[in-house]
């Protein structure tokens, strides 16, 4: 074999090589590597109106968890000075080190706006260190970067990890990374879900969610 056809083929080896890589890397999920935390409906604390009967803001039937909000209902709780909201806290899973990722199969009806839908509640600076926000059809990280666009009527895979050790926040839709930024430092911390009154919202909020997960990775 010639030596140009030898150094041809040893190149056409390589480029397949990193082709097959590549197409690993593409089609890895965002939970591998981290381990289930078992959630039992203790987990799902439900924070809602607080004049108003559960089953008023809040269903759950078939697997789906249906949230809904008024904006002129009453805050959580009678002390509390904040907008209303009807969510899923999630309940007895707060960290505050590791590398931890929330998971869910998140729903919002066409008209609902001016609304966080997923939180990381708990930050050295601020109330929180991360809010995904929708604002008339797309998807924000609070009001500044789109994520994704189109949102409305349709059931969309959120997977969001929370790397406390590196100060670092990752998310995914539809199992593809769409936006990275650095935490607000460390504190309490906690995945929400469901809606949140923000700011120019709609009079009417909801979403739906589903398959509702939450991993751990160990780091060694």
């Amino acid at each position: 074999m010639a030596l140009s056809s030898f150094f041809l083929l040893a190149f056409l080896v390589l480029f397949v090589d990193v082709l097959k890589d590549a197409r690993l890397m593409c089609s890895a999920d965002p939970t591998d590597g981290f381990t289930s935390v078992p959630l039992t409906e203790h987990n799902f604390e439900i924070q809602k109106p607080y004049d108003k009967p559960l089953d008023q803001r809040y269903s759950y039937k078939h697997g789906v968890r249906k949230l809904w909000v008024y904006s002129d209902d009453k805050p959580h709780d009678p002390t509390s000075m904040t907008k209303p909201r009807t969510e899923i806290r999630i309940s007895g899973l707060d960290y505050s080190s590791g590398v931890w990722q929330f998971e869910g199969y998140g729903y919002v009806p066409n008209g609902t706006t001016g609304v966080s839908i997923i939180q990381i509640h708990g930050a050295a600076m601020g109330a929180t260190t991360l809010m995904l926000r929708v604002y008339n059809s797309d998807l924000k990280y609070y009001r500044a970067d789109v994520l994704i666009t189109d949102i409305y009527n349709k059931w969309i895979r959120y997977n969001v990890i929370h790397n406390v050790d590196e100060g670092m926040v990752f998310v995914f839709i539809d199992g593809i990374q769409k936006f990275e930024v650095k935490d607000h430092g460390p504190g309490d911390l906690y995945f929400k879900c469901g809606v949140y009154e923000q700011d120019n919202a709609s009079y009417y909020m909801e979403s739906r969610w589903k398959k509702i997960k939450i991993y751990k990775k160990c780091v060694l």
